[in-house]
């Protein structure tokens, strides 16, 4: 498979609402998606000249000032509100001692500025970094747990509150190049309350049609002795895909995925109001201008109507990839597919009430191609994260070429 990418209109319109309706900054979601910042940008520019009723009236230089004075303070009061919801189980302690509040400013200077939390809890800046560095230092132990306690809180404030211990493990090692003890981990979640967002499991059926013709597709997901066989040496040869739906106050919004068994990427993905056989060939043609289909690639899915479909079928054949397919009502033969559906909803989707299919797809897409594809420890890869694994995959191959 080819590094290169290019990117569907699904794709493109997806990234240029989170740019528009996320709040952050052009910057923050080009690095965030991987993508050129100047190629973002060209996107969210050729929108707004076609969509010029989204553009804000032109303002003048007095107007746009109050503008950007009343969007600093906003942000100020998001701040302080952040803050002080962080304060509450510090503060619901009686007669609380000097050194909590100290500790509880020193786990958090990672996230806020000391000045401004010495401030807000009228506490002395002087009196805190004297007990930050007494006269007699901190003994190694207690400033390992004090370095470490940040870590912990900095990753999990990061994950969201998703992370459980065994997560937070993996991505202190990946972003910080530090091991934590899983033991020291839960400890340190505890002491601070904290544990990792989880419902219980989303399940999902599977409509079988009946008359396909499918009995020339065989299962290629079993080794020789007919034992299930998820495993891939390399990106773009063996892919999954399945097809869920997502509750919003409009409705039903369907959401269809394409994963590469190697690095448990999920490559593409279309999302739509209905089940038609187009979303999951759009889910495939998203994998393809990505570079991980190609003649030969071998995609696994259930039985259902989409993927059984003629459509479907002469759209593989025409792009040379080989149907795979499980047995209808079985899920472990697909459950890595259905793993990935229990993720999102688990660890976002549950979590978030949305009124509209667009609010919808925004996030989940916000949570696939930021969170799950680049950030999210995935236990197969050995606690890195998809692209981390890519990326090993294209040093060492660049490595082996060059040799």
């Amino acid at each position: 498979m080819s590094k290169r990418q290019k990117f569907t209109p699904e794709f493109r319109a997806e990234a240029v609402e989170l740019v528009l309706s996320s709040g952050k900054s052009l910057v923050e979601v080009s690095e965030s998606l991987g993508i050129n910042e100047g190629t973002l940008g060209n996107w969210v520019r050729a929108y707004r000249t076609e969509h010029p009723e989204t553009e804000t009236e032109e303002r003048g230089p007095v107007e746009w000032a109050q503008h950007e004075k009343l969007r600093r303070e906003l942000a100020e009061v998001k701040r302080e509100n952040e803050f002080f919801k962080r304060c509450q189980r510090l503060f619901r302690l009686e007669g609380q001692e000097i050194s909590a509040i100290f500790r509880f400013i020193m786990e958090h200077s990672a996230k806020y500025p000391v000045n401004w939390m010495c401030q807000q809890l009228e506490v002395s800046r002087a009196s805190y970094y004297r007990w930050l560095n007494p006269s007699t230092e901190l003994s190694e132990a207690k400033a390992l747990r004090a370095m470490r306690t940040v870590l912990v809180l900095t990753e999990y404030e990061a994950s969201n509150g998703v992370a459980g211990a065994g997560q937070l493990v993996d991505l202190i090692r990946n972003n910080h190049k530090q091991y934590v003890p899983k033991s020291t981990v839960l400890s340190i979640m505890n002491e601070h309350g904290l544990k990792a967002k989880r419902v219980s499991a989303f399940k999902v059926t599977t409509v079988h049609d009946q008359q396909a013709r499918t009995a020339h597709i065989k299962n290629h997901m079993v080794d020789k002795l007919g034992r299930r066989d998820f495993r891939s040496s390399r990106p773009g040869t063996k892919l999954v895909g399945d097809i869920t739906y997502l509750r919003t106050g409009e409705g039903w919004l369907y959401l269809a995925t394409v994963i590469d068994l190697y690095s448990r990427q999920i490559v593409g993905w279309s999302m739509g109001a209905n089940m038609q056989t187009q979303l999951v060939i759009d889910a495939m043609q998203l994998a393809m201008s990505r570079g991980f289909i190609s003649a030969g690639t071998v995609f696994h899915s259930d039985r259902g109507t989409q993927y059984t479909s003629d459509a479907f079928q002469a759209w593989c054949s025409e792009n040379g990839v080989r149907q795979s397919m499980g047995r209808t009502g079985v899920c472990w033969d697909n459950a890595v597919a259905e793993s990935a559906f229990s993720t999102i909803k688990n660890e976002m989707y549950h979590h978030r009430a949305f009124t509209s299919r667009v609010a919808a797809r925004t996030a989940v897409m916000e949570f696939i191609e930021i969170w799950y594809n680049r950030k999210r420890p995935h236990t197969t890869n050995g606690g890195l994260s998809p692209q981390m694994l890519l990326d090993w995959y294209w040093e060492q191959n660049s490595l082996a070429l060059a040799a």
